[in-house]
Order: C-alpha cells, then structure tokens, then sequence
C-alpha cells in the first residue's frame, strides 16, 4: 500500500488566501498548476459539452487538491475548427461555455478559494471566421487586412502552386488558395495549422497593438496570466525560404525552422511584459515553445521576457533513470544563467496521458495508440508524478492525472474530433483519447459530468476511477496526490529552488537531497533495496523499512525526511 505521512494535511484556503500569497510575487517559481480542459472537465448545464459552469462548481476540489492556480484552455468564441484554438473574437466567451459574466465569476470564486487563474492565449493564428479574416477575404487582392495575415501570390504559370514548400502541423501544405470575390481562383493565405486558422503576420504592427490591447482587457477582468499557444511560431523567417524536405513535421523539436523559434519572437515578448508588468499582484506568462534543445527554450524565460516554459523533453522522456538524469541536470543548468525555474511537464491536451505512455515500450513517442500495460503504466505514473513534484521550480498537471486516468485509446472512428485525424501526413491525431470527459462520480449518465451524457463516451468502468470512488481510500491515487501536494506545501527545501544534489545510488535508480528532504525512484522493473534517509514522508508503492535499510518495490517513488 502507499505510505503516507501521518502529519495532517494543511486547512483548506480561507477567502483571504490569495491576498496573502499575492503579497508573494514570485508565487510561479514554486507553483502547483493544473490544467483544465473546459469542454471535458465538467458540464453545468446538461448539454453534454463543458463549460466555465462546470468549472466554477467544481473549483472546490481543486482547492482541496491542494493546486496553486487553474489553467483554462481556450474558452473564446470560435467555430470549433481546432477545440477553441480558431478563435473569431478574443474579447468573448463562446455560447458553448457561457458568458462573460460566468467568466468573471469563475475568476472571482477562485481568488476566494486561494487559486490564481491562467488563460490560454492563442497568438499564432486567428480563426478564419475572425473579422479581420472574412473582411481581408471579401476585400480581394490589395486590401490592407490580407497584410495582417500572410497572403501570397501562388508558384507556376497560372498561381496554382503554394508560395513555398511549408507543410502544416496538422497534414498537407501549409497554404491554401481563396477564391475571390469574382470567383476566381486568387491568392493563397498560410496556416501552419489547419486552414480554418490563418496565421497572423506579427511583422505588421496592427496585430501587436490588437493582442497588447487583448492582454489588457483580460488582466483588467482579473485574470493571473496567460498561458501563450504556439509561443514560438508567431515569427516566420524573411522571404519565407523553402525547406526543400517533405515530413517535415518529423523535424519540429530537432531542428530551428523558418516558421518556428525565431529571434523575432522574443521582442514581441519583451513588449508583452512591459504591459503585464503595469498590473499588480505577480502576473505571469507560461510559453508553450517547442523549440529543440533545453537551452534554447530559456531564452524565452529570460528576465525581460516571460516567467515559464513548459519542459517538453521532460516531457517526452520515458521511465528511464540515466535519461531522466540527464534531461533535469540539462533544464536546471540551462535555467539557472536566466534565473528563471524549471516547470515540469508529465501530461497535457495534445499528447497521450502518462499513464498510458509508461505502459508501453519507449520510443513511440507522445501519441501512442496501445493501452500497454494499464497496471505497469499506473504504477510508473504514480511514481513519476512524485519524482516531478521532487523537483525544484514549478509543476503542471492534467486534469485527471490525479485519478491515474489512462488515455481512451479505443475510441470509434466516427466521434473523433481532432481536426489533424482527418488529414493526412501530419500529427497522429489521436488526441481525443486524452479529452475524455472525467469521471466524478461512480453513477450517472457521464458519471458526474453532467446530466446530459458526454460529448466523447467515456469507457465502461470509468465511474470506478471517479473523484467520488477515491476519495478515502488511501491507496488511491486521488490520495496520493492530495497527500503529496500537502507534503509539497509543508516541506521547507520543496518548491524552488535550481540545484539538487544527487547521492550515490544503484543502477536504475535516482536519489537526490534538497536540504533535509530526499526522493529516491526506483525505475527498475525489480525491487530494489537503498538506506533508509529518515522517516517516510510518502510513496508511490508499499516501502518497507528495516532498520536503516528499505526495500523499494519496482517503479516506486519515496520521499523521506531527515529532520
């Protein structure tokens, strides 16, 4: 069974909560943040979808997860081409959600809880449905809008070959070709998504001083930050040079690409910051940047700039102890020149949840679609959330994550709804598997997501991974993180900090000391035996301790104390 500490966890936040933590401005650098993924997290008015509602009636179990802050994934008003991120109108929520009235109370019920709240921000691109967008289409060649996106004249005799060679992320050419308003075939506009989301071009200083403005409005409604979509593609390289390769979606993450990580992105950033840096009570920017090497994903953290980024080779490294060891000494050496902290990162939206991913064999990537091992992939989820939360500096979780929720990699065909599913060459497009509504409760038609069923189906069996089936059973991995999150909070050495210092360990095996805290991962698929640091703090698996000896079972997290 695990081991847990007998201390008692700490009282829920008052509703002064989050006036004291504000007088802490630095509040990111040691953050909790969990991500909430609105149209799966929960429904509050039976429609099957969910919305901010839901969200709100249920931030209490968020407060007593014991979470710092709230993530909100896109909420703005769009067509629903790409999930929310096509948004038509940055300054309203879309009906599907709410309002913006169920906006401003979300945000005011969480600051009463103690929890700060994140928007997402989606810069890179806009919805074809956008104003600017339909009104540069209906205009025709020579309108000035065209040149707030990036519209081409086509290659070949007659224009009908794209401007270059680019590929979307999402399957096929990055461009598409319009029909004018005479009905002729005409220029091509480039969406390095899908083509119902046009790429802005950030070169054309309308487009700064619109999202300044969004930013604006958003941190006057009260909102703590913004998490930035697509951080690193709002700056394509001059001249828009041909790759001269094909599967280039291959190469995101290997290599710098001329839509991708240019040093033009980071003044834009640097603008950003004067604005958020007007606003009181610590907020922040998180980037979402794929860029191909730890150091580089620094620089977007640097002091001037923005305050996190999520840790994507983290991300993306398997249940390995020589190549997480690597990869976290790589991220707090290249953190700490920039005095930025480390976040890490074990799940999200766009890939297949950890649980799933640790049970299968490394090297498949972050889409994956076999089940695995479903009682080996929660045992090395377990283990590896209490590794994450081990770390100094920051940590993001998924919604569901702290259920042990394994992606739903069985989904038929004909209800899948990732728009990269239906084109080929590009992204997998499994991520629906990881968008399943959650389970609340054991019964019900959505089991306790709504009263109206669910927008995908969720699994039979799901109610037996619900909130209200692990809530007091000790074991469960609901527990684990409510008992790891309050051990988080009480440990003076946890949180920030940019150095550990690792001990000597056997083969397999990862222990590190911060201070009098210890955390030793067994990655080895057997029991392992390691001196026993202190008294047990909480682990991922039964540890038994004999004398100064203890006996880690296989794929098992344990903190220990030494006070």
């Amino acid at each position: 069974m695990s081991q847990h500490s007998t201390d008692p966890a700490p009282a829920p936040a008052s509703t002064s909560a989050l006036a004291t933590v504000a007088r802490h401005r630095d509040w990111w650098r040691d953050a909790v943040i969990y991500q909430v993924y609105p149209r799966s997290f929960a429904d509050g008015n039976g429609d099957g979808m969910g919305d901010l509602e839901g969200v709100r009636s249920r931030l209490p179990h968020l407060r007593d997860l014991g979470v710092d802050a709230v993530w909100l994934s896109p909420f703005y008003a769009s067509p629903q081409a790409d999930a929310g991120y096509d948004v038509a109108d940055y300054r309203a929520v879309d009906p599907m959600f709410g309002s913006l009235l169920d906006a401003d109370a979300l945000i005011r019920d969480a600051h009463e809880l103690g929890l700060r709240i994140i928007v997402d921000l989606v810069p890179n691109h806009s919805s074809d449905q956008h104003e600017w967008f339909k009104r540069a289409i209906a205009e025709g060649p020579g309108s000035p809008l065209r040149d707030r996106y990036h519209f081409r004249p086509g290659k070949g005799a007659d224009g009908e070959l794209p401007p270059n060679d680019w590929e979307s992320i999402f399957g096929g050419p990055a461009w598409t070709r319009v029909t004018e308003p005479d009905g002729t075939p005409g220029e091509w506009y480039m969406h390095l998504f899908a083509p119902e989301q046009p790429d802005f071009n950030w070169e054309h200083p309308a487009v700064g001083d619109e999202f300044r403005s969004i930013l604006r409005f958003w941190l006057d409604m009260g909102v703590d930050g913004f998490r930035i979509d697509v951080a690193h593609g709002l700056v394509k390289a001059e001249g828009l040079p041909d790759l001269g390769t094909h599967e280039q979606v291959k190469l995101l993450g290997n290599e710098v690409m001329p839509f991708f990580d240019q040093e033009g992105v980071h003044e834009i950033y640097r603008q950003w910051r004067l604005v958020l840096d007007e606003y009181s009570g610590g907020r922040v920017f998180v980037a979402e940047a794929w860029t191909p090497t730890i150091e580089r994903t620094a620089n977007y953290v640097r002091p001037d700039e923005l305050h996190q980024a999520f840790n994507f080779q983290y991300l993306s490294t398997h249940w390995d102890a020589h190549e997480l060891r690597s990869v976290i000494d790589r991220t707090l050496d290249a953190m700490r020149p920039v005095g930025a902290p480390s976040t890490w990162v074990l799940s999200n939206h766009d890939v297949t949840r950890h649980a799933t991913r640790f049970a299968n064999e490394a090297g498949l990537g972050t889409q994956i679609r076999s089940a695995g091992d479903r009682d080996l992939g929660l045992r090395r989820a377990r283990a590896a959330t209490l590794l994450m939360l081990a770390l100094p500096g920051s940590a993001y979780i998924y919604q569901g994550e702290e259920l042990g929720l394994p992606d739903v990699v069985d989904l038929p065909d004909e209800v899948r709804q990732d728009p990269a599913y239906f084109r080929g060459a590009g992204q997998d497009g499994f991520r629906d598997g990881c968008r399943v509504p959650i389970p609340w409760t054991r019964e019900g038609s959505s089991y306790g997501f709504g009263s109206g069923g669910s927008w995908l189906p969720q699994p039979d069996g799901w109610g037996e991974l619900s909130v209200e089936a692990q809530t007091g059973e000790p074991d469960s991995t609901l527990e684990l993180y409510r008992t790891a999150l309050a051990v988080r909070r009480e440990q003076a050495d946890l949180g920030a900090g940019d150095a550990i210092e690792w001990l000597k360990a056997s083969e397999g095996v990862l222990a590190f000391r911060r201070g009098e805290f210890v955390c030793v991962a067994n990655t080895t698929g057997e029991a392992v035996r390691t001196p026993a640091y202190g008294r047990v703090l909480v682990a991922s698996g039964e540890v038994t301790v004999a004398d100064d000896e203890a006996k880690l079972p296989a794929d098992t997290t344990v903190w220990w104390t030494t006070a």
